[in-house]
C-alpha cells in the first residue's frame, strides 16, 4: 500500500528569488523506467527549469533526473522534457497567462503525494534587481528584529 501525505523531493528555491509567485497548481508528472526510484533516492533537480505549452500540453524542460545507477537499458536522458498531467481547462488558462507580457511558468518543487509524484508548477512574474534588492531589505530587518527581541528575553 503506497504511503500517505506528502513527501517533498525537490525544490526549486532560486524560483522565489527571481519571481513574483502569482498562482501556483498542482500537476502529475509523466515519468519512464527508473526515473521513479531515482526520484525516491532524491536524486531530482529543478534548477534552471521552465514549463511551456506545446500544442496544448504541458512539458517540464531542464528538470534533472540523475540515472538509477542500478538500472540498466531503462535508464533514459535525465533532462529530458516530460509531459505534466493537468486537465485541459487548466493548460488552457496556463496557456492564456503565458501569452501576456512577462509571465512564465516555472517548477516550484517536485514531491511524493500518496505515493504519486507531483510537481507543483507556479505562474510567475519576474523580478527586477530592485525587487530583489528590496525582499533581501525586508529579510535582514525582520532577522534583526528577532534577534532584538530574542536578546531582550
Amino acid at each position: 500500500m503506497p504511503e500517505k501525505g506528502v513527501k517533498p523531493v525537490a525544490q526549486n528555491r532560486k524560483a522565489r528569488h527571481d519571481y513574483f509567485v502569482l498562482e501556483v497548481y498542482e500537476a502529475g508528472i509523466e515519468l519512464r523506467g527508473t526515473e521513479v526510484k531515482s526520484i525516491r533516492l532524491g536524486q531530482a533537480n529543478l534548477k534552471d527549469s521552465f514549463c511551456q505549452v506545446k500544442a496544448g500540453e504541458l512539458f517540464a524542460e531542464g528538470v534533472h533526473i540523475s540515472p538509477y545507477e542500478k538500472g540498466n537499458i531503462f535508464n533514459v536522458n535525465p533532462t529530458r522534457p516530460r509531459r505534466l498531467l493537468m486537465h485541459k481547462a487548466q493548460i488552457r488558462k496556463l496557456e492564456q497567462a503565458v501569452m501576456q507580457k512577462g509571465l512564465t511558468l516555472v517548477p516550484l518543487s517536485l514531491y511524493f503525494k500518496d505515493g504519486r509524484v507531483k510537481m507543483e508548477v507556479a505562474v510567475c512574474k519576474g523580478k527586477k534587481l530592485y525587487d530583489k534588492r528590496d525582499d533581501a531589505a525586508k529579510r535582514d530587518a525582520k532577522r534583526a528584529i528577532e534577534r532584538e527581541f530574542k536578546a531582550r528575553m
